[in-house]
């Protein structure tokens, strides 16, 4: 039985791209498997997305048919976010713990061990992943490769500018000749106060994001809620109000008017709302990710969060509403 070999059906820069950004993630799978299951489950989607909007919903064929795209589309978003997001994760830690590891490799320098062995043995719990990295590095180095060869691999394997820049200044202090402890230590030093620079931004900018947050999170989600029971409010007046009677209204004067029952649903509406809340609040989670680390890709984090929260608020302050205006009505 052939075997469909889906990354050919992509073509070969498809390929490479998407098996560098598994390199570059961290993830042991090739890119055919990551490539099959994007192209099946965004395949699945669309089928069922548009079945149950044509059958069950009673949709217009083309629009069933351009949300089951939609939601194709979503899926392969969804899974392109996903490995960003672990890239991002894996840069963020190899930047994180670079200045200790650099620390480190100093004082293994200073006491007299070459560079190359200087880099392999240090190994600590909290470097967790990257113990592979040094680990590989040390098979490399001993198996006869350049050390020049080596750590230019290893920046291949994470997408940050500081472990290139760090890596580059050693090669080329190496191959000029220089302090390679004092080199190291500054390095160190510098990556350390651009880390506490960056914080004390992020706090600078904390008050925009309390401020977009509680738009985009209490806010927009209060009006919606309000809005809606207004409109169910103003739908059941109207299903109480003869047509018939408002013709014997005065309209000298105003004969422009017309009166006529509103055009929109109730459920319609609700459905905007929902809809309107998802992506603001969506949007939400990216913006505040990047006005408080400048990586927008972060906000992977707070999107389950911020839509579950968008969506709590609406429909508490719409149980609220209802429950006072009927207690109102009632009354």
């Amino acid at each position: 039985m052939a075997t469909v070999v889906f990354e050919r059906l992509l073509g070969r820069g498809v390929s490479q791209f998407v098996s560098e950004e598994l390199d570059l993630a961290g993830i042991k799978m090739t890119a055919n498997m990551i490539i099959e299951i994007a192209i099946l489950g965004s395949i699945i989607s669309m089928i069922a997305v548009a079945f149950v909007l044509a059958i069950y919903l009673q949709f217009n064929p083309i629009l069933a048919f351009f949300g089951g795209v939609l939601a194709g589309g979503m899926i392969i978003l969804i899974i392109y976010a996903a490995i960003e997001f672990r890239i991002e994760q894996r840069k963020s830690f190899v930047e994180n713990i670079l200045p200790l590891y650099l620390d480190l490799t100093a004082a293994n320098v200073r006491s007299g061990l070459a560079l190359t062995n200087a880099m392999t043995i240090v190994e600590r719990p909290e470097f967790k992943k990257f113990n592979d990295d040094i680990k590989l590095m040390g098979k490399q180095l001993y198996s006869g490769e350049s050390m020049e060869r080596v750590l230019t691999q290893l920046t291949s394997r994470y997408r940050s500018q500081e472990l290139k820049r760090t890596i580059r200044m050693v090669l080329e202090a190496e191959r000029y000749g220089g302090g390679m402890t004092d080199l190291l230590k500054q390095i160190s030093k510098d990556l350390r106060n651009e880390h506490i620079i960056q914080k004390e931004v992020s706090g600078q900018l904390f008050m925009y994001m309390i401020f977009i947050a509680f738009a985009a999170l209490a806010a927009a989600p209060v009006l919606f809620a309000m809005t809606s029971q207004m409109i169910g409010i103003t739908l059941n007046i109207w299903s109480k109000i003869s047509l018939n009677s408002l013709s014997s209204v005065p309209s000298t004067g105003i004969s422009f008017l017309k009166f006529s029952t509103p055009q929109i649903t109730l459920a319609g509406y609700q459905d905007f709302a929902l809809a309107s809340i998802i992506l603001i609040t969506g949007m939400c989670a990216f913006i505040v990710s990047a006005i408080s680390s400048g990586r927008m890709i972060r906000g992977m984090r707070y999107l389950p969060l911020f839509i579950l929260m968008g969506l709590l608020v609406y429909f508490i302050v719409s149980l609220v509403v209802g429950n006072i205006f009927s207690t109102i009505a009632g009354g």
